[in-house]
């Protein structure tokens, strides 16, 4: 039986955080490196956390060396925790989708994301939701938003034990980033305006399809052209 591959991204699609990454940056370049100052000018919707980084550190005088980038994500995964508990929450028709993902035949879960891994682990198991992704690709791979497909795409291949036809693989995001990371592999864009972008930005892109919610979850799979299981 052919199976479909879904790879999700997070912010903006599965979890709305309320600026709880913006505050936990913030905090960290403040203790990490002594700096003051606002992070809004930093367009990191749909980036990379290695991408966020360096720019942060590059817009207050900062050299972004690896070493650098490093300390300053990890000081951001130590205080987001706390900050998730303050304003992030699940986004709505999620928590179904992914359990009848999870249970789906025809199904394979995982995930494209801008986050490193131990912060996808971090957003995910605050909310249980960790456990619906046995792989994915992350900004460990690549600080370049369009290099995660190909990663992505062997880890599900091993997983699956099969390659994915192009044509059953949906990339899922809120960004113009998520569309275009689609278009690099030849897959299909379900774009949601529940994040950063606009619909008119998302519209400009051309996803396959776009849902202003994931809630009611029937529509989701409607989309997808595949059954509730």
């Amino acid at each position: 039986m052919a199976k479909t591959l879904l790879l999700w991204d997070i912010d903006g699609t599965l979890l709305a955080s309320g600026g709880a990454g913006i505050r936990a940056f913030d905090q960290a370049l403040q203790e990490e490196f002594g700096v003051n100052g606002s992070l809004e000018h930093i367009a990191w919707a749909g980036r990379t956390d290695g991408w966020i980084a360096a720019r942060v550190l590059e817009s207050f005088g900062l050299l972004p060396t690896p070493a650098n980038v490093t300390r300053l994500i990890d000081g951001y995964l130590a205080r987001l925790p706390p900050e998730l508990d303050r304003t992030g929450a699940v986004l709505p028709g999620v928590a179904a989708i992914l359990e009848a993902g999870h249970h789906h035949p025809e199904v394979v879960q995982g995930l494209l994301t801008g986050n490193v891994e131990r912060g996808a682990r971090v957003k995910l198991g605050h909310y249980d939701l960790w456990r619906y992704f046995a792989f994915g690709a992350f900004a460990d791979d690549s600080t370049e938003r369009n290099e995660l497909g190909p990663h992505a795409l062997r880890r599900a291949a091993a997983h699956a034990g099969a390659d994915f036809a192009p044509e059953r693989v949906w990339i899922i995001g809120d960004t113009i980033h998520d569309i275009n990371c689609a278009r690099v592999i030849g897959a299909r864009a379900l774009a949601v305006t529940t994040g950063h972008n606009s619909r008119a930005d998302l519209v400009a892109q051309s996803p396959d399809h776009l849902l202003d919610s994931l809630d009611p979850p029937q529509a989701f799979w409607a989309a997808l052209g595949l059954a509730k299981d």
